[in-house]
């Protein structure tokens, strides 16, 4: 399916997508709050997680877009070049990401953001599970 838009237009309309304080990061932001969790929003560290739960929960909110969610179909669906390149790097990066941290031994948690509109709850519950098993050192 070819872009409706021109090359310059659609440059114009994908440069003003925000990677930071996006809806979905708000939303969980807000949700943390609302539960207690004491968290760092936005913390400068290796892969750039949304989130931190000291000492070691890191949460990510991906675009299903961006990070390639259903990518099998998403995909076929993008015409070849730049955008299948592009969220096809995100999604290796993601993977890069989630080694890392995971090797440093943080506790990695990737919430989509239709999960977060639907049922933020469900990401909290999960969340707080994760945050207590890691407070008593117990396998969640």
């Amino acid at each position: 399916m070819p872009d409706t838009f021109t090359r310059e237009k659609r440059s114009e309309i994908m440069s003003k997508i925000r990677s930071k304080g996006t809806k979905i990061e708000l939303i969980m932001k807000g949700a943390l709050e609302e539960s207690g969790i004491v968290f760092q929003y936005q913390p400068k560290m290796f892969g750039k997680p949304d989130f931190l739960i000291a000492p070691n929960i890191v949460i990510f909110c991906d675009s299903s877009f961006w990070h390639g969610r259903d990518w099998n179909k998403l995909g076929r669906r993008l015409p070849k070049g730049y955008w299948r390149e592009h969220i096809d790097r995100n999604r290796k990066r993601d993977r890069l990401v989630n080694l890392r941290l995971k090797k440093e031994n943080f506790v990695v948690l990737r919430f989509w953001d239709k999960e977060l509109e639907r049922d933020v709850g469900k990401c909290i519950a999960k969340t707080k599970q994760i945050v207590l098993g890691s407070a008593t050192n117990e396998p969640v």
